[in-house]
């Protein structure tokens, strides 16, 4: 535990502007000082400057509530330090009976609670190519949503535009009714109402256009990142370079997660046992963990169901036995997190047995 290994911890609770900082002693819990800090680079050198007023370089760690979110700045910071950083994902006790909170218990609360627990996250790297990827792969996403919801409201349009253009335009796939409404031309002489239909589909599908040429621009950013970071991983069938993206972002670096079960349990893709009575071999749906990682999971599984013949030989045999197709897709899930983990741990060039 926590306790055996540092003197003490400080816990931290960062906001957009201020992070408020708690030096807890690790024997007896008590509170040695408390302190708030501007969240920019001079007040993280400030923290870590108060922090060696109390505490001894190497005898302590730093618990950090969102290291991903409002902790990032401070978590890059002493990174470079060469500070001891600790996830401090979500409490499990409110501050106080009396449901009292303020930054200052909520900075406490992170450093006792990350005394107790026996498991000790790693925060995510914040630069490299895992960083880059991020970016580009959270924009992508951005950008995908804002194109399916164009696609929607142009197909909505065409649902009640005017019978002639209706029926010109409804037999049409999303291809072709995006590159015909793109052309579309105003004239004065038809009706005012087909006219504004045309000139809005005209704007949407454009609009289409520029997203799908954004996306393009991002693949090929994170079809780089990924054959220079993980080039193994796109050579297994059924991973392309999104889902490659998604699978090395949760990943992160060399000894996040230590083995491939904690993997696939941080994917959602451990199984939940859910046995009773006389049924005492089932499991059920895993809800918690990254749900970015889990359908990343999904996505490549079904990819492998359709594509991979030792897959869908797996698929047939498990069903012979009883399981159903949510039970199966469960264990080819669990399976592709223990190779991707395997693959990602691994140098490249180290044979890997599976």
């Amino acid at each position: 535990m926590l306790a055996e290994l540092v003197e003490h911890v400080i816990g931290v609770d960062p906001d957009r502007d201020w992070i408020t900082a708690a030096v807890v002693d690790a024997r007896t819990t008590g509170v040695l000082a408390k302190q708030k800090f501007s969240a920019d680079s001079a007040g993280y050198d400030e923290a870590i400057s108060w922090a060696e007023e109390f505490t001894t370089a190497g005898e302590r760690a730093w618990a950090v509530e969102g290291t991903a979110s409002y902790g990032r700045g401070l978590t890059a910071a002493l990174a470079r330090s060469g500070e001891w950083v600790i996830e401090f994902d979500r409490p499990r006790e409110k501050g106080s009976k009396d449901g009292a909170k303020s930054d200052e218990l909520d900075a406490v609360r992170a450093a006792r609670e990350a005394l107790g627990r026996d498991r000790i996250h790693q925060p995510r790297a914040h630069d490299g190519r895992r960083e880059a990827l991020r970016v580009h792969t959270v924009t992508r996403a951005g950008v995908v949503r804002a194109r399916t919801a164009a696609i929607n409201e142009l197909k909505a349009l065409v649902l009640t535009a005017p019978d002639d253009l209706r029926q010109e335009l409804r037999h049409l796939t999303t291809r072709s009714l995006v590159k015909r409404c793109a052309s579309f031309r105003d004239a004065l002489s038809r009706p005012v109402a087909e006219r504004c239909a045309r000139n809005t589909m005209r704007l949407i599908a454009r609009r289409i256009i520029c997203f799908n040429d954004e996306v393009a621009v991002h693949d090929l950013a994170m079809k780089q990142l990924i054959d220079e970071a993980a080039p193994q991983l796109v050579a297994e069938p059924g991973i392309g370079h999104v889902t490659a993206a998604m699978f090395y972002i949760a990943w992160s670096h060399p000894g996040r997660c230590r083995n491939e079960a904690a993997f696939a349990r941080l994917g959602g893709a451990a199984p939940l046992p859910a046995t009773s009575g006389q049924s005492q071999d089932r499991h059920r749906l895993n809800r918690s963990g990254d749900r970015q990682l889990n359908t990343a999971l999904f996505t490549v599984a079904l990819s492998r169901s359709r594509i991979h013949q030792p897959t869908r030989d797996y698929r047939d045999r498990r069903r012979s036995e009883g399981k159903t197709d949510r039970e199966i897709r469960r264990c080819v899930k669990r399976y592709i997190a223990r190779r991707v983990w395997r693959l990602l741990e691994h140098p490249p060039g180290l044979e890997i047995t599976t």
